[in-house]
């Protein structure tokens, strides 16, 4: 971003074009600050009303501006020549106002919404108007990085400039706001910024300013642009980094330790009240150490990302949700001893071919295995036993092409069948009749008496011919 306050001299302004669109001329106005640049269009009667109030206000002379011409005012020769004019117009007046920069004249040029400066005055005079009222509805917010960038770079001001003496333009109001918010957004962007050669995603920025922080989504921001993240690890509870291109967990975790290492970890950089993390469509091939840091873990989203198999994470008492769709897992393994007491699965869309290793994963009441590899129907021998498990999801694997795929799957969960809602469906009662039959043929075959004639409420009854 540009800072005017550092580069006032080494900062330019000039009409450089003019151009007719649906009968309006447009004067193209180029403005550098630094190594900052970026242009705006005006019309002639945004100059003129301009014009009026820097007379009326800051003493510029009336006899500056080049006159009004009602005739032949949209030949092209008249328009380079009104171009020209205002173009030593512009830098007349950019050069007499210069160190004051009045509010309206920096509006005219666009500075409200590429210089860190007179960003924050618009942004501050939002919220002294309407900051209230925002708090009141939700307590969230969603933020640029170029408003926290800006932000940032104030706070490290030295000695800042002496503000507007409008109190409304005061730097507090946005701190105070900031540090009442619940929920923060930020969306990154590698454009340039409107018109000017800023990239969002080049900028630095810190969370500092947040100190009741609960819900915090970073949606496409590298994480080499946080520097810090302030006092979060005491107030956050969900939190979201998603599109980020990140490859490890402690990216963000430990975005401002400088030492990396697991052995020297302090408790200090526990995460102490997060309980949900989604870090969906990153770049993730391994869930490190740095899972350990967020030790009341209940929800974990790790959807689209490149994760092959899963590390111990058992250390997770409280983690009861676990999305890992869209990865390439092929064997789960032993699960039960890797994730303790977990509620949901989630693995649609991997390259699973066998439940084996879901199968003492006693709490377990919900699994999504659509989109999978699995093929045999008598994989669900695996889980069938499962105390818990109400809800499956098998649809778009091999085996539910197979005839009687239902009711073969619904089969195998004896006496709790009419409880399995498969593929987002309950069993019908034809279906539930028909795999009753197919389960005394089974027990039959095996020498078995079947499950459900030993329940005493069933409503079945088979007579021996």
């Amino acid at each position: 971003m540009s800072s005017f306050v550092d580069h006032r001299n080494n900062s330019v302004v000039s009409v450089d074009e003019a151009t007719t669109k649906d009968g309006v001329t447009y004067y193209t106005i180029n403005v550098g600050v630094g190594p900052v640049n970026w242009n705006v269009l005006h019309r002639y009667s945004d100059f003129l009303e301009l014009h009026e109030y820097l007379v009326s206000n800051h003493g510029v002379a009336k006899e500056l501006l080049p006159p009004k011409k009602v005739i032949r005012n949209k030949t092209p020769k008249f328009v380079e020549q009104r171009r020209e004019a205002l173009n030593v117009y512009l830098k007349n007046i950019f050069n007499y106002l210069r160190l004051s920069m009045p509010y309206e004249f920096a509006h005219f040029l666009h500075f409200h919404l590429y210089d860190i400066y007179f960003l924050l005055q618009e942004l501050a005079k939002t919220l002294y108007l309407e900051g209230d009222k925002f708090l009141e509805n939700e307590k969230s917010h969603k933020f640029t990085p170029l408003e926290l960038h800006a932000i940032t770079q104030r706070l490290k001001a030295a000695c800042p400039p002496t503000e507007k003496v409008d109190q409304m333009y005061d730097f507090s109001h946005i701190l105070d706001y900031c540090s009442h918010l619940h929920s923060v957004s930020v969306e990154g962007n590698y454009e340039k910024y409107g018109t000017s050669n800023i990239i969002p995603n080049n900028l630095k920025f810190s969370l500092v300013p947040f100190k009741s922080l609960v819900d915090l989504k970073i949606l496409g921001v590298p994480m080499e642009c946080i520097e810090s993240v302030g006092t979060l690890r005491n107030t956050l509870m969900s939190l979201s980094i998603l599109m980020a291109n990140v490859v490890s967990l402690n990216e963000f975790l430990l975005v401002d330790i400088l030492h990396k290492d697991p052995s020297s970890i302090a408790d200090t950089v526990k995460w102490k009240k997060l309980t949900k993390v989604n870090f969906a469509s990153n770049n993730i091939h391994q869930v490190d150490w740095a899972i350990k840091l967020v030790p009341k873990l209940q929800v974990l989203n790790f959807s689209s990302n490149r994760l092959t198999e899963l590390c111990d994470i058992s250390s997770l008492h409280e983690l009861r949700i676990l999305n890992l769709s869209m990865n390439k897992f092929s064997a789960c393994e032993n699960w039960h001893a890797k994730i303790g007491n977990i509620v949901k699965i989630d693995l649609s869309q991997n390259q699973v071919v066998s439940l084996q290793g879901f199968s003492r994963l006693y709490s377990l009441e919900s699994l999504d295995l659509s989109c999978n590899l699995v093929t045999d129907v008598e994989e669900v021998q695996h889980i069938c036993k499962l105390p818990c498990l109400e809800y499956l999801w098998l649809t778009a694997n091999p085996v539910a092409s197979t005839i009687d795929y239902r009711v073969k799957v619904i089969e195998q969960f004896n006496a709790r069948m009419g409880e399995l809602c498969l593929d987002n469906e309950k069993a019908s009662q034809k279906e539930l009749d028909t795999a009753r039959v197919l389960q005394a043929l089974r027990i039959v075959k095996e020498g078995k008496i079947p499950s459900f004639l030993e329940n005493n409420n069933t409503s079945h009854s088979f007579h021996k011919s």
